[in-house]
């Protein structure tokens, strides 16, 4: 458990910092990463999250073509794109990338009451919001 969430964790501080950077793009790629991790946490409120703000940012997203990152993992048009991601955005660049910008995880999600909260947190909302949001995918 500690390393996949401490993985989802790592991603979304990414994101976070592209975000305050005004990277959008970079964002939304290292949120799609993050998405798909937490899909196989089970965190799919998690998941429908980081699809929200890729798709809240561009309508036009690749993404846009599943209803969630679920359904999304199988399809080999979703797998290219996932391993282009990957190829970019490798583990070990992903923890130098974290380092350069000072921020130090520690085991900071332990704080938190659940993995979900954690996600929440990094993703400036709360777990009500997240289960709104997942909600609203499943009805669309």
């Amino acid at each position: 458990m500690d390393r996949n969430i401490k993985l989802l964790g790592l991603y979304l501080h990414l994101a976070k910092a592209a975000e305050i950077r005004q990277q959008l793009h970079v964002r939304d790629k290292l949120l799609i990463l993050a998405g798909i991790i937490a899909v196989r946490l089970e965190l799919l409120s998690v998941a429908a999250a980081c699809r929200h703000k890729v798709l809240s940012h561009n309508k036009q997203h690749l993404i846009r073509r599943w209803p969630n990152l679920s359904k999304a993992l199988p399809d080999e048009q979703f797998d290219a794109l996932l391993k282009q991601l990957q190829r970019r955005f490798p583990l070990e660049k992903a923890e130098q990338m974290l380092a350069t910008l000072g921020i130090e995880m520690g085991r900071e999600w332990e704080t938190y009451y659940s993995e979900e909260e954690y996600a929440a947190a990094l993703l400036d909302t709360t777990v009500k919001q997240l289960r709104r949001i997942y909600e609203r995918e499943q009805i669309d």
